[in-house]
């Protein structure tokens, strides 16, 4: 008999961290490779956050904190909803995890039972589906391609709600897409789930602060307070403060949800590390003005990117609202062969080719439950996605 546990045979690794991991080891062995995989800013943590990390640790902050995080950093998550997105929360209804993918894990495991049903807008962020399996729950697919803006509709959203639904998850801006829901799209949404009120509605915000042209973020508590009792707010530094690494994603929600997920945290992590939750307090409260030098540096990315894609052969791209990602149709490359005369099948065989011939990494739409599509990061420098685009479109215009 195996020693693994049966329930890991229906997930797989994440994908998007394969790919990445992919990138390095050809580089490692030699090749010249750019890697468009990763999901993290390339900017640095500002040095504000890191200067109060450094404090915490001389004033001897490296000792275990309450499992719900310090109540210094959950009233500045308290301080950050209410100025920022108009939601009052309090601090007992607040939970700090290590990153935003802890928090879901926690709210999963806390509340999906055997058979329950979740719904997930594809394409997704690769961990909704498979966290909800770990659970023993059934992820429920809606397909939203770039017809709708890559967003769930109110009729999908009620075709695909049954007596089973636990959960509706929303991610605006959307990872792999970039889609952002406007506070109408929301308010269309939530219309719907007033209907089932046995319905609860998980927002990931983490994208929060990268959306360009003007773009009004909301999220759904904020536009319909009816939901509140029945919504869980995710959000985090890691993006918008570029803290990938410090692994600090917090949750709001009520008060009955919030302490069984922090009972799941109890008999794991126990908390999120002392000095990220000390840098954390300062990223919320400290300043925020490079946040405006950095959204405008990944919109010049996005169009160069945009325009690159929308002139290569076989190619086409929505411009997005938000995030750093852009998810181009490659469509009209399937059923073509490569130089060696592989035919591309599918944007797996897509991503795989343009990885063996032009070394350029990519995540292919399979990944996020759309075909055929890829993901690109812009998270990089505007020489490395000029070059990099001058590769794909080098190598589609190969293509027979």
């Amino acid at each position: 008999m195996s020693i693994i546990a049966k329930r890991l045979s229906a997930i797989k690794p994440s994908p998007t961290i394969a790919v990445t991991q992919k990138a390095a080891e050809l580089r490692a062995a030699g090749r010249d490779v750019i890697g468009l995989g990763a999901g993290e800013p390339d900017f640095d943590t500002p040095d504000h956050i890191k200067a109060a990390a450094k404090a915490a640790m001389d004033r001897g902050e490296t000792k275990y904190t309450a499992v719900a995080g310090t109540p210094a950093l959950r009233q500045a998550i308290c301080d950050k909803l209410k100025r920022e997105n108009n939601l009052d929360y309090t601090p007992e209804q607040i939970t700090v995890g290590c990153g935003g993918k802890q928090t879901i894990y926690n709210a999963i495991m806390a509340t999906v039972e055997d058979g329950d049903e979740v719904i997930i807008p594809a394409p997704y962020w690769v961990s909704y589906p498979d966290i909800t399996l770990l659970a023993g729950g059934k992820p429920v697919f809606v397909a939203c391609d770039d017809s709708t803006g890559f967003k769930l509709t109110p009729d999908a959203l009620e075709k695909a709600i049954t007596p089973k639904t636990k959960w509706l998850v929303l991610n605006s801006p959307s990872n792999p897409t970039g889609a952002a829901y406007t506070a109408d799209d929301l308010k269309a949404i939530a219309d719907v789930l007033l209907k089932h009120p046995e319905v609860w509605v998980m927002t990931d915000d983490m994208y929060e602060h990268l959306v360009y042209d003007g773009f009004q973020f909301a999220t759904i508590a904020q536009v319909e307070p009816k939901l509140m009792d029945r919504t869980l707010t995710l959000n985090g530094v890691s993006k918008a403060f570029s803290m990938t690494g410090w692994r600090v994603g917090y949750a709001a929600g009520p008060v009955e949800l919030i302490k069984a997920m922090n009972k799941i945290q109890s008999q794991s992590s126990t908390h999120t590390a002392s000095i990220s939750q000390a840098a954390a307090v300062e990223a919320l409260n400290g300043p925020q003005e490079f946040l405006g030098e950095w959204c405008k540096a990944f919109a010049a990315r996005r169009d160069l990117v945009v325009e690159a894609i929308n002139g290569t052969p076989g190619l086409s791209c929505r411009k997005p609202e938000g995030a750093f990602y852009v998810y181009p149709s490659c469509e009209g490359l399937i059923g073509r062969k490569t130089a060696d005369g592989k035919t591309i099948e599918s944007d797996a065989d897509f991503a795989e080719a343009l990885l063996e011939a032009e070394g350029v990494a990519v995540v292919p739409g399979v990944a996020f439950g759309l075909s055929p599509y890829f993901r690109i990061s812009y998270a990089t420098s505007e020489k490395n996605l000029q070059e990099a685009c001058t590769r794909i479109k080098r190598f589609c215009e190969g293509l027979k």
